[in-house]
Order: C-alpha cells, then sequence, then structure tokens
C-alpha cells in the first residue's frame, strides 16, 4: 500500500489560506525562481525546490480534497492539478452536473470512504490530502503516513488552519527532510502510529 501524505503551503503560524480563503503569499515560492516545475511555464522555482517537490509530485496517484477546494477551484477545469492522475473529492452534496463519472474525479461521502477509494485507485504510489479540515479529519482517522509542508516567511495571523479542526494531540517524528529554498522551507516529518 502507498504512502498517504497530508500537504500544503503553510504561514510560519500555521494557516494554509486567510480568512476569505486566500493565499496571499504562501505561494510567492513557485514564482520565485528559474526552473520550471511544470510544463505550464508558470510555476518556476529554485534549483533547489524542483528537486524537491517535482519527485514527490511524480509519485502522487490521487489527491483527496474537501468539496469546498474543489468548488474554490471551479474543479481545476476538469482537469486534475500537478499531473495527478485522480482527485477523490469529499462532500455531502451531489457531484456537479456534466461530471464524467469514470473521469478522473470521484466524488465520495467522508474520509474513510475517500481512503479506500484513493487506495483502490493508486496501488502502491502517494495518496496526497490537501491540507485543511479533510486533511485534519484523516490525520485524526490514524490514516496519515507523512505530514509535508512548504512553510512560506509569513505570518497571516487567522486564517484556515493547516490541521483544520483538529483539537487532540498528534505526535510526529522529528523532521528527516529539512531544504531551504527560494521564499520557502520545505519539511517532511512522519506521523508516528
Amino acid at each position: 500500500m502507498g504512502t498517504t501524505v497530508m500537504y500544503s503551503s503553510v504561514s510560519v503560524d500555521g494557516f494554509i489560506a486567510d480568512e476569505n480563503d486566500q493565499p496571499g503569499p504562501l505561494f510567492d515560492w513557485l514564482l520565485s525562481g528559474d526552473v520550471p516545475l511544470d510544463e505550464s511555464g508558470v510555476l518556476k522555482v529554485s534549483q533547489t525546490s524542483f528537486d524537491h517537490v517535482r519527485p514527490y509530485w511524480d509519485q502522487i496517484g490521487a489527491t483527496i480534497v474537501g468539496r469546498h477546494v474543489f468548488d474554490l477551484t471551479d474543479g481545476w477545469d476538469g482537469k486534475p492539478p500537478g499531473g495527478v492522475d485522480h482527485v477523490v473529492v469529499v462532500t455531502h452534496r451531489p457531484e456537479p452536473e456534466g461530471w464524467d463519472p469514470e473521469g478522473s474525479f470521484h466524488f465520495v461521502d467522508g474520509v474513510e470512504a475517500a481512503m479506500a477509494k484513493a487506495r483502490g485507485l493508486v496501488g502502491e504510489r502517494i495518496i496526497e490530502v490537501a491540507a485543511g479540515d479533510v486533511g485534519g479529519q484523516v490525520l485524526a482517522a490514524g490514516l496519515v503516513d507523512e505530514v509535508r509542508m512548504d512553510v512560506a516567511p509569513v505570518v497571516l495571523g487567522s486564517g484556515k488552519r493547516y490541521f483544520g479542526s483538529v483539537r487532540a494531540q498528534h505526535l510526529l517524528e522529528d523532521p528527516d527532510v529539512v531544504i531551504q529554498g527560494n521564499r520557502v522551507l520545505h519539511l517532511r516529518y512522519r506521523v508516528r502510529h
């Protein structure tokens, strides 16, 4: 079974967006270099960030997100982000009209159903869980193996928390990856089980 990774860019004070769901400068690092991160040519990072992020992105088989993120991004116009094969959307609402049930987007009710669906899709590849409320629910259920953060040098003060509404303590190992890029610090922690 593949690894399940909770992931996002995050402020130093632990937020993935402000109160209005805007990331502000959290993604500035994705435009701070001269090495294209994907085929669009829009995202350009430092060589150090590329060497860390691109191999990780290439291992992702599915990304799990909440319906809120799906709606905010307009469903990425029907094309999974970052070259990911599948997006599993946790929602209590029906899928939007016109979505191909055989396509790359899968709509499920609850994080356990999302994990089961993703596991069936990815084989040994990584399941990425977007940080925030859904990520926090997956962590609380004991289903996250690693926490990855791209820490941006900004304090947002308030907003959407990286770990969502998690209230219980969860122990992580010491970071086994600490990489400084331009305008970002890449961190990886394994979750203690």
